[in-house]
């Protein structure tokens, strides 16, 4: 009776993903059945077990359900504003799982926000950078909560295309929703992800189509794109490139802008990936992007058939 009336206080709410609260009771969230979920892919490939996570704008709390059904010790989930915690606390009674929420407001300096919660083995920063008016601003924030060797999925829409840019969402070409602003070229995505020493470990990269007409604009080479990124130190750093070490040293922007002291601060994470990429040569010089999705089809999602894989989340799953 008492999950009874906790799914009757919450069933007919707006929802961001579709979650089953009974069987057979789904809700109808925002994405339709075959679009895929890559972030939720590539966090199936992490062994959380003992692990403390950080999910970033976590809605009705999907991912740190998973999170926390994979073994996690700890799970923060957190989001602008409280604007889903009730539908939130309804899935952590319903799911049995427990993990705690913060409002976090703007992410510009969420490192000092969250500096009381120490660090995390994973971050999740899926659905953000395309979002925000400042996406190297909001890795600047993100990233010293990145413990030592831990790992960051980083997933944004993305121009599928050679060069260093951005392209804003002029009258909303690429996408009518009104909190979208830039598109990454993959190049351009690859490159932030480096400076703020990180290397990519493995990718998903699904092309915008009618599968997900929201995000389909008929003729543009875009798509989103899922990166599971591995935190490296300086002496680690292998990409030869010295501008960049250069700016991390003496731009005002990084200094400024990126808390160096907690990074170096953070401990060092023991969280393992099974991809193939984390095991194949050196793990820090990582894998090339454009060239991963170009040449392996492996790494390409066009739809999927299985719920596991899609913006659901059903009572029996675990991943």
């Amino acid at each position: 009776m008492e999950n009874q009336a906790l799914i009757d206080s919450v069933a007919n709410d707006w929802w961001y993903y579709n979650v089953e609260l009974a069987p057979g009771l789904i809700t109808k969230g925002t994405y339709l059945p075959r679009v895929p979920m890559l972030p939720r892919m590539l966090l199936r490939n992490a062994n959380l077990q003992g692990m403390e996570c950080l999910d970033i704008g976590s809605m009705e709390g999907l991912i740190p359900t998973l999170m926390a059904r994979q073994g996690a010790k700890r799970v923060l989930a957190t989001d602008a504003l409280p604007h889903c915690e009730k539908k939130m606390n309804a899935i952590k009674a319903l799911y049995g799982v427990d993990f705690d929420f913060r409002q976090i407001g703007l992410l510009y300096d969420l490192s000092l926000k969250l500096q009381d919660e120490g660090g995390f083995d994973l971050i999740n920063l899926s659905g953000v950078l395309y979002h925000v008016f400042s996406p190297m601003h909001v890795l600047a924030g993100v990233r010293p909560l990145l413990k030592k060797n831990g790992l960051m999925i980083i997933a944004t829409n993305v121009m599928r295309r050679d060069g260093y840019s951005l392209e804003y969402n002029h009258r909303g070409a690429l996408q009518r929703e009104n909190n979208t602003f830039w598109y990454h070229s993959v190049p351009m995505l690859e490159s932030m992800i480096r400076y703020f020493k990180m290397v990519p470990i493995d990718v998903l990269y699904c092309p915008h189509s009618e599968v997900n007409p929201a995000n389909f604009a008929p003729g543009v080479d875009s798509g989103f794109m899922a990166v599971m990124c591995r935190a490296v130190d300086d002496a680690d750093i292998q990409d030869n490139d010295v501008w960049a070490a250069a700016s991390r040293a003496g731009s005002w922007e990084f200094l400024s802008l990126c808390n160096s002291a907690l990074m170096n601060a953070q401990p060092r994470s023991n969280i393992s990936y099974r991809g193939d990429q984390d095991r194949s040569g050196p793990a820090t010089a990582g894998i090339d992007l454009l060239q991963t999705i170009t040449a392996d089809r492996r790494h390409v999602v066009e739809a999927v058939d299985d719920s596991r894989n899609a913006h659901t989340l059903r009572l029996a799953d675990t991943f």
